[in-house]
């Protein structure tokens, strides 16, 4: 019976080798993911060195983020079937994709406005928030579908949420999400004031 080391210690000897050949790796979750309050960092940050590959030979040649909402498409549709040709997998790419689409127009509309009062920041500020709290509960369905319940199961899970029981659920759900996220806001600041 083969000896393997525990996941974390394996990845480090082979880090430590990489290292030792002069081949740089970026380390994959440099970043906590209860860090990631939207899709655009929680994918760059999930596993950065497939991340890299994916934006280096398929993100950059189909155009880059010139042509971000169809590269999105085609990058996922790619990872699903990377991992196994199956509807589910299939399904969590395209989810994640159409979650993806508010987050662009968002962030487009948030970086061509500009608040220049501090409540025109703490407007901004709540919006972000509440954008988090919904896009962490999305990579949540997407996941769940994904890996779990399958395409068919989307409308039993929007059912249950939408149900006289689930909707205080989801309620607490979006709640918690959205004082993580503002507490995430409260440790980037921190750490951008101390450098």
């Amino acid at each position: 019976m083969p000896m393997t080391a525990p996941e974390g210690g394996e990845r480090r000897d082979v880090r430590t080798l990489r290292q030792i050949c002069g081949i740089e790796v970026p380390e994959n979750m440099p970043k906590c993911v209860n860090n990631c309050y939207n899709l655009e960092n929680f994918w760059k940050y999930w596993h950065a060195s497939y991340n890299k590959w994916l934006v280096r030979y398929l993100y950059i040649p189909l155009g880059g983020s010139q042509r971000k909402l169809l590269n999105v498409w085609v990058v996922f549709t790619f990872v699903a079937i990377w991992h196994d040709l199956e509807w589910k997998l299939l399904s969590w790419a395209w989810l994640t994709c159409l979650f993806f689409i508010p987050e662009i127009i968002f962030k487009s509309a948030a970086n061509a406005f500009q608040a220049k009062t501090a409540l025109g920041e703490f407007i901004v500020r709540e919006l972000s928030a509440a954008a988090g709290a919904i896009t962490i509960t999305c990579l949540m369905v997407a996941n769940l579908v994904g890996f779990v319940i399958g395409p068919s199961g989307i409308s039993w899970l929007v059912s249950q949420f939408l149900s006289r029981e689930g909707l205080p659920v989801l309620a607490g759900m979006l709640l918690t999400f959205y004082v993580g996220t503002k507490l995430m806001f409260h440790i980037r600041d921190a750490k951008q004031s101390t450098r």
